[in-house]
């Protein structure tokens, strides 16, 4: 039984390879680099509407990214520009959907909190809380009934997990054995409100597995090796006819809810502990003492610094879309007219 604590001996796993740790800081990485970039954008007017930012919880999308084949599908919440980026989506058409540019995924109409490239296999961010879910389980089943050995992996927060969706999906998973992991990112936080607030169980997720059949895994969301091991193990389980699992992985934002929110309701020393946690400082000093030399490290983070520069560049050039489009993706034909 997958525990919460000291995965890496209840899995009896070895630590990953050095090439594989450093594709994970490297994801981790552009990751970062990336939303800051959408930040400074945003306070320069270039980014329009909201958007939700995932600083400090990376190693969650970065981890299952480097675990999933090519053919896999994910599934992610309206925060969900790490989860895309980890799928190998390149970061201009992600940058310029943010900006509203025509050269956007979506072709600037989808936005933030609409990413989406099936080519990638990223079958969605859902700005609806939850309603993902239970898409994410027909994605699973059609894998099943195509006998298709493809894994679908649904990313949610904790305040997902008292929509009704969170249970009739995870009910209907177990029953019929799909090929999926629910991956509930516990931030600490629904929103502005904290768990203990507002759920009876101190992990909403893991405590509510054997409702289902399934195991109560809660991981170190901040430590990109355990999650890369727990993230290896899920998907092969799914992938090897095994059923279902959820996983909490218990991590932090850095910022608000969103770029509305200060996040002035959070304790400061509360704060200072979980960003001394950043997962990102803590996995370059397990780099470094795994004997990765500096020159390599530094080479990774300049890199992610010159591709976000190019991103935004190309986002830059792109031209805002044509209005004569308005209705094209709205209607099955592309316009309107079979309502009248």
């Amino acid at each position: 039984m997958l525990e919460s604590r000291n995965l890496s001996e209840t899995l009896g796993g070895a630590p990953a390879d050095v090439e594989v740790r450093l594709a994970l800081y490297r994801s981790m990485l552009e990751m970062r680099a990336f939303e800051k970039r959408a930040n400074d954008l945003f306070l320069q007017g270039l980014v329009k509407g909201t958007s939700h930012l995932g600083n400090g919880q990376e190693a969650i999308a970065a981890a299952y990214g480097q675990a999933m084949r090519p053919g896999d599908y994910s599934f992610a919440t309206y925060r969900g520009h790490n989860h895309t980026l980890s799928r190998g989506v390149p970061m201009a058409p992600v940058m310029s959907e943010l900006m509203g540019r025509a050269g956007g995924l979506m072709g600037g109409k989808g936005g933030s909190m609409h990413l989406t490239s099936v080519e990638h296999g990223m079958l969605g961010c859902y700005a609806i809380v939850g309603a993902h879910l239970t898409i994410a389980n027909g994605a699973a089943f059609s894998a099943k009934y195509r006998h298709s050995d493809a894994v679908t992996v649904c990313f949610f927060g904790d305040g997902a997990t008292n929509i009704g969706a969170f249970h009739e999906a995870l009910n209907l998973a177990a029953v019929w054995k799909l090929p999926i992991i629910f991956v509930c990112e516990n931030n600490l936080y629904m929103e502005y409100t904290p768990i203990a607030a507002a759920i009876a169980v101190e992990h909403p997720a893991a405590d509510r597995a054997a409702a289902y059949g399934l195991q109560r895994i809660i991981v170190d969301g901040n430590d990109a090796d355990e999650m890369l091991e727990i993230a290896s193990v899920t998907i092969e389980r799914a992938r090897s006819g095994e059923g279902p699992s959820i996983v909490e992985a218990m991590t932090y934002r850095h910022g608000g809810h969103s770029r509305a929110d200060p996040g002035t309701y959070r304790p400061d020393a509360e704060l200072q502990e979980w960003l001394a946690r950043d997962p990102i400082p803590q996995y370059r000093a397990r780099l470094e003492a795994a004997g990765v030399d500096l020159a390599t490290l530094e080479a990774i983070e300049n890199a992610a610094v010159v591709a976000v520069d190019a991103a935004t560049e190309e986002a830059k050039a792109s031209p805002l879309p044509d209005p004569s489009l308005i209705e094209r993706d709205v209607f099955a034909d592309g316009g309107a007219k079979w309502r009248n």
